[in-house]
């Protein structure tokens, strides 16, 4: 047989195999392709529970309380007669913290970010990085004890009048917990901007501060944004700092120095079991929750807006 026949006949020996390839190859990426899709419906149908079991649990409590009241009266005493269903003072309590608590996490976490895009070198920001995440780890309940055991025992003697359970220690702790979210997310948009807008800006004779804060932190605006958003929706939804350090007084106050309750800390004072199950009382924690879900709902679609509205693509 000459050559080319025995090319030819190898070739033809070797196309069923190839095709046995290919047809496995395909299986196999229909299968990854339904696990995938099953994992992406496990999360949209956990979502949907969530929110169906809120509303219906939620439709029993303002069966026999007005919205109006709900939204619009200023005390919360569910739990003692006579009985206010007001959650503002849930509310303000709630937006105080974790106001205090952004205003502590976004110029130390921005500043970080800055360091690590435009002055730390790469080896420093290998190190300095993870370092800065550990505080993302760290449970939550141990910043709370960390905040009613030590720095409330400093502020009091700042603010002699300050009680034991505040509002600012609590809002402080849980500030430095949010600062990775700040910082690692900020450092990561900053890094996505081009060299060449930095390298410009430098030919024209900027500092590096300059570049930082006059051509990077605009550029990546859209991230530090969606970053400090989800900073925030953390705070609002944090529970065992509050709920150890902020004390469980609902009062429609704006002094930081006094004891508050979050919408978070009712829950968890309300979910210890000591509450009928169908009564009233057991249905304000999916009224409340609801309302903490609506809230930050609207923030994340807020930060979703902002990210598409001004993003930049180099």
């Amino acid at each position: 047989m000459l050559p080319g026949h025995l090319n030819a006949a190898a070739g033809n020996a070797a196309l069923p195999s190839l095709r046995r390839v290919r047809r496995r190859n395909r299986f196999g990426e229909r299968v990854i392709q339904k696990l995938l899709l099953g994992c992406a419906l496990i999360s949209i149908f956990t979502t949907a529970g969530i929110v169906i079991m809120l509303v219906v649990q939620a439709a029993g409590f303002f069966r026999e309380v007005s919205v109006l009241e709900f939204f619009t009266s200023t005390k919360w005493t569910p739990l003692f007669h006579p009985q206010h269903f007001g959650v503002l003072p849930l509310v303000t309590g709630t937006l105080l913290t974790a106001s205090i608590a952004i205003l502590v996490a976004l110029p130390i976490g921005l500043a970080s970010a800055i360091y690590l895009s435009e002055y730390a070198r790469s080896r420093v920001r290998r190190i300095v990085k993870p370092v800065l995440e550990v505080l993302a780890g760290i449970p939550t309940v141990v910043y709370g004890f960390f905040a009613l055991t030590f720095v409330t025992p400093l502020l009091r003697n700042i603010f002699p009048d300050m009680v034991v359970f505040n509002a600012l220690s609590a809002g402080l702790v849980m500030g430095v917990m949010i600062i990775p979210m700040v910082s690692s997310l900020s450092e990561d948009a900053m890094m996505a901007v081009p060299r060449s807008l930095r390298n410009a800006a430098y030919g024209l004779g900027a500092t590096r501060l300059e570049v930082a804060i006059r051509v990077v932190m605009p550029a990546a605006v859209s991230g530090i944004v969606a970053a400090c958003i989800l900073a925030l929706s953390r705070a609002i939804g944090e529970t065992m700092i509050v709920t150890i350090a902020a004390g469980s007084t609902p009062k429609l106050t704006l002094n930081p120095l006094e004891s508050i309750q979050t919408m978070t800390a009712y829950i968890a004072q309300i979910s210890l079991g000591e509450t009928p199950q169908g009564t009233v009382e057991y249905h304000t924690i999916f009224a409340v929750g609801l309302l903490l879900f609506f809230m930050t709902l609207v923030m994340n679609l807020f930060s979703h807006w902002f990210v598409r509205r001004y993003r930049k693509r180099y």
